[in-house]
């Protein structure tokens, strides 16, 4: 039985501004770099170590892997980066406040570009678009390590982390509209050595 461990990172600049991020990179929060070490605590606390792990390109959840491997005492890790892993692209609404974003195209309108599966926001990528790189790359790089019996961490994004819940839950597309990951919040799913997903547990922070 191997761990399969996904943490979305901490809070970020931008998440603080409400504004939508995508691929821009902002840094980490005060409040974020508290919730990857908080993270790294509590798997620590539960015995849980690493044999590798992977992260995106952009600094967000880099530095949340770092913080968190940083308190697990598993600084030297090899953790492998990835675009496959970046959050979904947000295309027009990149660097907006949402609450503007709502003013100009409409509550309504935002709302289906922001939970719906397949709608992607003008110039950028659906939940559905978002999967089509990330499973790939978890089915062909990541899995190969988890049926060879290590224990994986995955530090990425709100949406690369759904598309990959939603396989690894066995949920629909209306389902996983409702699924939110929150920021630091590790999900832990145990997975026998032919790929099945044993078990899942979200580790609480508080």
């Amino acid at each position: 039985m191997s761990q399969l461990i996904l943490v979305r990172h901490g809070q970020s600049e931008w998440n603080q501004q409400n504004l939508f991020t995508g691929w821009r990179d902002p840094d980490l929060t005060e409040q974020g770099v508290g919730e990857a070490r908080n993270a790294g605590r509590a798997l620590k606390a539960e015995g849980i170590t690493f044999d590798i792990g992977f992260t995106s390109e952009l600094q967000r959840a880099q530095k949340t892997c770092a913080l968190l491997l940083e308190e697990q005492g598993q600084t030297d890790l090899h953790v492998i980066r990835n675009l496959a892993l970046n959050e979904r692209d947000y295309g027009d609404l990149s660097g907006l406040n949402k609450d503007d974003a709502r003013e100009k195209w409409g509550a309504d309108q935002v709302h289906i570009w922001r939970r719906s599966y397949d709608t992607p926001p003008p110039g950028g990528e659906s939940l559905k678009d978002t999967a089509e790189r990330v499973l790939p790359y978890f089915n062909n790089t990541i899995m190969p390590h988890i049926l060879g019996g290590k224990n994986v961490l995955v530090a990425a994004h709100g949406n690369s982390l759904r598309a990959l819940v939603m396989v690894l839950d066995g949920l629909g597309e209306d389902e996983i509209t409702q699924v939110n990951i929150a920021t630091g919040e590790p999900y832990i799913y145990d997975v026998t050595d032919t790929g099945h997903v044993d078990g899942k547990r979200i580790l609480p922070l508080g």
